[in-house]
C-alpha cells in the first residue's frame, strides 16, 4: 500500500512540476531582453507600461538568459515527464498485482493441501 501510495503521489507532483515548468517555459520564450549597464531586464510585454519586469543581475549577456533559461525548463518538463512515466507504471503494475488476480482451480485433497492456481 504505501509503495502505491507513493507512486500516485510522485505522479501528481511529476504533473504539476511539468505544467509549472511549462508556464514558466512559455513566459521565458516571449521575454524581450535587453542590457543594461551589467544587468539583464527582460519584459513579457513592451507596450504595457505595468507589465512585470525580471531583472537578471550580473548577467553580461542576455542571449544566456533567453536560450539558457529556455532549456533547462525544456529540460525540466522532460526529466519529470519521465519521471511521471516510470511513477505512473510503477503504480499500475502495484495496482494490477494487487487487485486485479483470479483464482482458479479445484480442490481434489485436504483443505491444508489447498492448490491455486493463477490466471
Amino acid at each position: 500500500l504505501l509503495y502505491f501510495v507513493l507512486c500516485t503521489t510522485g505522479l501528481v507532483i511529476s504533473v504539476l512540476v511539468v505544467a509549472f515548468a511549462g508556464h514558466h517555459h512559455s513566459q521565458a520564450s516571449s521575454f524581450i531582453c535587453r542590457q543594461s549597464e551589467e544587468d539583464c531586464e527582460c519584459v513579457l510585454d513592451l507596450s504595457d507600461p505595468i507589465a512585470r519586469t525580471f531583472n537578471y543581475k550580473e548577467v553580461s549577456d542576455c542571449e544566456a538568459i533567453t536560450s539558457t533559461l529556455i532549456f533547462y525548463y525544456l529540460l525540466q518538463i522532460l526529466l519529470n515527464l519521465a519521471q511521471a512515466v516510470v511513477c505512473a507504471v510503477g503504480a499500475f503494475i502495484m495496482w494490477k498485482h494487487r487487485y486485479q488476480v483470479f483464482f482458479a482451480g479445484i480442490q481434489i485433497r485436504s483443505p491444508s493441501t489447498q492448490q491455486w492456481q493463477n490466471v
